[in-house]
């Protein structure tokens, strides 16, 4: 394997211009949920929110989208089509239509297992234009049928926990976490994307480059955390970033939340929302210490 380059200094956001307008900060489209799981598409879109998106839409199974609309009026919503179990069924061309008017989608979170959805991801890694954070259900359904990343059109971020990235790569998660740099380069590299092996030490790698993040506790070891990642990293797409500094430095405020939640709530009581609530803080202390070290 080629030498990797390891990566500490974290990445600077552009400041913002007096002048800004919302579209300067990203269009960011979310596609998520599925009956019993619309609050994963809450936590997404408002976490892209908070990553200081400009503008962003939900789009989500027709079913659920009042749910999701009340969850925050902060973002927009548009409708799709489901099937009785409340799940997407045939929407590829609506959300290849809806991704012409939007910089940036993050797919995947709360969407739920089906044959409509593997061809849904599928359809979407071969002929999206957009960059595209790729988590939760949106990885499952690449699960043998992994070589469609081959065909992906425009940069691609996934964001596996072991469990998933396992399934990826047919193996157990003892042998992922045996081998966490190694598999995670060589995907990547395999792949052309970037990959944000998540867990203690998320790693960031492009195959290339690769950063370990260092913030982050077991608090946040509870169900929605890491939809909160996805429309972070997406926030930050959206920024002009490019996709592995968005992505290192999403995982990296995305576990500054964490640690200064825990400071103040303790790790036992963590819940998904509450990094939201702590994601301003996180920026303030990440733009403090730029400043520095400028």
């Amino acid at each position: 394997m080629a030498t990797v380059e390891l990566i500490t200094q974290l990445p600077m956001l552009a400041p913002r211009e007096p002048e800004s307008n919302k579209g300067d900060f990203g269009r960011v489209l979310v596609v998520a949920g599925s009956r019993g799981m619309s609050g994963a598409a809450v936590l997404c879109g408002s976490a892209a929110l908070r990553g200081v998106a400009g503008l962003v839409t939900v789009a989500g199974p027709e079913d659920t989208l009042p749910i999701v609309a009340a969850g925050n009026p902060c973002y927009l919503t548009a409708p799709l089509s489901n099937d009785r179990e409340g799940n997407l069924a045939n929407v590829t061309a609506n959300v290849l239509e809806l991704a012409q008017a939007n910089d940036v989608a993050a797919v995947g979170p709360g969407l739920g297992r089906s044959a409509e959805i593997s061809q849904l991801i599928a359809g979407l890694v071969s002929n999206i234009r957009i960059p595209v954070v790729l988590d939760a259900d949106g990885i499952n359904a690449l699960t043998h049928q992994t070589d469609s990343l081959k065909t992906h059109a425009a940069p691609i971020i996934l964001t596996p926990h072991p469990g998933e990235f396992a399934r990826l790569l047919g193996c157990d998660v003892p042998a992922v976490q045996a081998r966490r740099q190694e598999l995670a380069l060589e995907f990547a590299a395999r792949f052309q994307v970037i990959l944000v092996l998540k867990g203690h030490g998320t790693i960031v790698t492009d195959g290339r480059q690769v950063y370990h993040n260092q913030t982050g506790n077991p608090g946040m070891a509870s169900g929605g955390t890491g939809d909160v990642l996805t429309g972070l990293i997406a926030a930050l797409l959206g920024q002009k970033l490019a996709p592995f500094a968005a992505a290192q430095l999403g995982v990296y405020l995305h576990g500054l939340a964490g640690d200064l939640a825990q400071e103040e709530l303790g790790q036992i009581s963590l819940i998904a929302s509450d990094l939201l609530s702590f994601l301003p803080k996180a920026f303030i202390s990440y733009c403090s210490l730029a400043k520095r070290n400028a």
